[in-house]
């Protein structure tokens, strides 16, 4: 049926390439379906959005190793701490980017793929219906969790500033020992 091919081209990798799989619609007044293509190529904004995933996920791996095996080598000047606040807060950027730019795509690949809009009801009357709309579930939860990797890289900001020169106090208060004894 023609709902399954769309529902397979649309949850296959990279598939908002609309006009790579053709799909039949069976014409009003019985004669040979026509393959028949739909139209856009979202894939860019798909591709950005698994760009920007593969490369977070690089870049926690390394910086894991980072504060577990090197942790002496990070706290060893400031320059690490700064390092890794510009990092992380490119990637929270780069998630609001690709989060907004797979969720505009999302909703092309879902007006295109909108059976409303494949089949025309005004020319066939009561013989031919549109069919479900395919299952989006999946393809919503990733643009749920591309905006939820912006809420934690914003926050994880927040943790590295406070390990950065722009947090420490220049002037840190004295300890009991630098003071002296209390007087009487």
């Amino acid at each position: 049926s023609s709902e399954w091919l769309l529902e397979s081209v649309l949850l296959s990798p990279y598939s908002c390439r609309l006009p790579k799989s053709p799909y039949q619609i069976p014409p009003c007044n019985g004669s040979k379906p026509d393959d028949t293509y739909l139209q856009g190529d979202f894939s860019s904004s798909a591709e950005f959005f698994v760009c920007v995933g593969v490369f977070g996920f690089l870049y926690c791996t390394a910086t894991l190793v980072l504060y577990l095996g090197f942790q002496h080598v990070y706290r060893q000047t400031s320059r690490g701490p700064t390092i890794d606040l510009v990092v992380t807060a490119a990637f929270a950027f780069l998630w609001l980017v690709s989060s907004s730019a797979w969720g505009k795509g999302l909703t092309d690949v879902k007006w295109a793929t909108n059976p409303g809009h494949l089949v025309m009801n005004d020319q066939c009357n009561s013989t031919c219906k549109a069919g479900e709309f395919p299952s989006m579930g999946r393809l919503n939860a990733s643009v749920i969790f591309g905006f939820l990797n912006l809420i934690l890289w914003a926050g994880n900001c927040w943790f590295i500033y406070k390990e950065t020169p722009f947090h420490k106090d220049p002037n840190p208060p004295a300890t009991m020992e630098e003071e002296g004894a209390p007087g009487p």
